[in-house]
């Protein structure tokens, strides 16, 4: 049966927390984007001296951003010792309070009150962030991750554009009013956040006994230090940031990016920011169906090295300034290469949602359930300190070195190859699962069935299959959700390409009893650690390619496997797969006798996965396995 991320919209564990981070993001930014409208209402009537309302303007976001250092680390040990659901009520609670005190500063126009409110927006969005992204793990399986992630990610990028398109309109539009709109409306937004917070159901902490460590200073330190625990999450983490510094440097500067370069109006920039917000929303979609419902995280080369790609050619689409000035949207479209920009930053949009959002789901599927609200609030500091990063350093190259806008998208399409570089070289695992995504994503059309709802979302178990072709372990670790550890005949490792992707992927090698006695038994020592760890662990039983399409005799290792885990102590599930239609493709020995490889006689020739349920006792055979594999194979080699 097919599957979708929409589907989770109609679902009561998804649906209530989804609007309230959507609705959450869009009244921080209406409330935000009011203030900056407020000061140019109070500039025109001459009630504000200019300087002052230079200075506010500099200093509103670091106000809003000074609680994401302050407060984090409070913010995450909260988040892992309360009912998730219960904060979240205490968070929009808290968003009423200090959207009521925003109300009188926007009745009163006075600024001191509004930037204590936007310190207390601050402060309860430091609170609610943890909650935001450790909650996902809690309440959707390990399948649906990346597809909840890519909704929440597009509803936070079109909230907080119409955010800021409603609150720039308040006071452009609103007139003397203006002011008490601005107040109504998020007041509003809050109770209609709280009221929607009160649906989502219980998300009972793992660790309701946390102390707390009060010590601001220190417990930032112990919570970014949880980040690090694995290279795989630190480096995901180190990505998000990244992701974070690119926005910043790209938004930060697209108000006179658009006026000097593409020579509009305040209309062209509202445009442009539309069509790179609304290309991060597409991108953060797409990744359920790029990635077949797994935490792929080679989409993260892809995603990096678009943006990169886009942004260099953003540098050559505009490099000077524009001889035309204040076009509106269909002035601009008019000019001779326009497309190209608008390409561009549609593109740098998609590419981000390709890249940060398996790196989120990523972090959450990794992290242990009793940390990961630490890990995110970590992440937040980390985030926060990129952001000023961006901020200072776009200053410092503009305002002292002299450069352009478009030499500083140059220097960040630069940078952002060297910094993926870095990380791919760090954790090859990012880059393997790119080489293999593109390789299984290229010759195949994969079809899947039973994998969800037979693989266990956690625990250890031991899957078994046919094996057909070298390509084996990769398709049915490109379609189940969770990393699975192919024992693998150690031969196989020394196929260029396929070994680095095997090593990469802690693969196990394994030879006969007669051909190299130790290996076998150092392979079997591998294969209860992994399962005594709670892995999975993927087997091909036959022991070798089929020579001739049938499923040759299971040998008795999966006995051996499953005894020797019963033993000690931690018997596991077998899940019996099988795979279909991959006698005639590539790396099958269909045509050994002819000494070459055979194409898939169809471009990307349709190839099924098929689970079954997981079977246990103490009674499995090697004959019984073989049965089942043999079952849901069918007729279809």
């Amino acid at each position: 049966m097919a599957h979708s991320q929409f589907d989770l919209l109609r679902q009561r564990r998804f649906l209530p927390y989804f609007f309230v981070q959507a609705l959450g993001a869009f009244n921080d930014n209406v409330f935000r984007q009011a203030i900056i409208g407020l000061l140019g209402a109070m500039a025109v009537a001459g009630t504000i001296d200019p300087e002052l309302r230079g200075t506010y303007t500099q200093l509103a976001p670091a106000i809003f951003i000074l609680p994401y250092f302050l407060f984090s680390a409070l913010a995450g040990q909260f988040a892992e010792r309360t009912d998730k659901a219960r904060l979240i009520r205490i968070t929009t609670a808290m968003e009423i309070a200090i959207m009521s005190v925003a109300a009188i500063g926007f009745w009163l126009q006075s600024m001191p009150i509004l930037l204590a409110a936007l310190f207390a927006t601050g402060m309860q969005s430091t609170l609610f962030g943890p909650v935001k992204y450790s909650i996902l793990p809690a309440v959707l399986k390990p399948e649906e991750l990346t597809g909840g992630n890519g909704l929440v990610e597009m509803g936070t990028s079109i909230s907080i554009l119409i955010g800021m398109l409603v609150g720039g309109m308040i006071f452009a539009m609103g007139g003397d009013a203006a002011p008490m709109i601005a107040a109504a409306l998020v007041i509003a937004l809050a109770i209609a956040g709280n009221l929607v917070s009160r649906m989502i159901p219980s998300v009972p902490s793992v660790t309701p006994d946390l102390t707390i460590d009060w010590n601001l200073w220190r417990e930032s330190l112990a919570v970014w230090r949880l980040t690090r625990k694995q290279l795989a999450v630190r480096n995901s983490v180190l990505g998000v940031s990244w992701f974070w510094f690119i926005g910043t440097v790209l938004t930060g500067n697209l108000p006179v990016y658009a006026e000097t370069y593409l020579g509009g109006s305040q209309t062209l920039y509202v445009f442009v920011l539309a069509v790179f917000s609304v290309g991060v929303g597409v991108g953060s979609l797409l990744c359920e169906k790029l990635s077949g419902r797994v935490v792929e995280i080679g989409l993260v080369p892809l995603g990096a090295l678009g943006m990169s790609g886009f942004l260099l050619d953003l540098y050559f689409a505009r490099p000077v300034a524009a001889t035309a000035s204040n076009l509106d949207v269909l002035g601009f479209i008019a000019q001779p290469g326009s497309w190209r920009v608008v390409m561009d930053l549609a593109g740098i949009g998609v590419f981000s949602g390709f890249f940060v959002v398996p790196l989120f789901a990523l972090i959450q599927s990794r992290t242990p359930r009793g940390e990961i609200s630490r890990v995110i609030a970590g992440m937040n500091i980390q985030n926060a300190i990129f952001i000023v990063l961006a901020a200072v350093g776009g200053i410092v190259l503009q305002d002292y070195l002299g450069w352009t806008i478009p030499q500083l998208f140059l220097a960040l399409a630069i940078a952002g190859v060297l910094v993926s570089l870095w990380i791919f070289s760090i954790v090859p695992e990012f880059a393997m699962r790119f080489v293999s995504w593109l390789l299984v994503r290229t010759l195949y059309r994969l079809r899947v069935h039973g994998v969800e709802r037979f693989v266990p979302d956690e625990g250890p178990a031991l899957i078994v299959s046919n094996h057909v072709s070298y390509m084996d372990a990769l398709i049915l670790s490109g379609v189940t959700p969770r990393p699975v550890r192919f024992v693998m005949y150690y031969k196989i490792f020394s196929i260029p390409v396929m070994s680095w992707i095997f090593r990469t992927a802690r693969a196990i090698p394994i030879a006969g009893a007669r051909e190299n006695p130790e290996l076998m038994q150092k392979a079997f020592d591998e294969i209860d650690a992994a399962l005594a760890a709670g892995e999975l662990v993927g087997i091909f039983p036959e022991g070798a390619l089929t020579k001739d399409g049938d499923i040759a005799a299971f040998k008795s290792g999966v006995e051996r496997i499953l005894q020797r885990a019963a033993d000690a102590g931690h018997p596991v599930p077998v899940v019996p797969m099988a795979l279909r239609g991959m006698w005639s493709s590539m790396w099958s020995k269909r045509d050994s006798r002819l000494r070459r490889m055979r194409l898939p006689r169809r471009f990307r020739a349709h190839v099924e996965v098929v689970a079954g349920p997981p079977v246990t006792g103490a009674d499995i055979t090697a004959e019984m396995l073989e049965d089942k594999v043999r079952a849901l194979r069918g007729d279809a080699a």
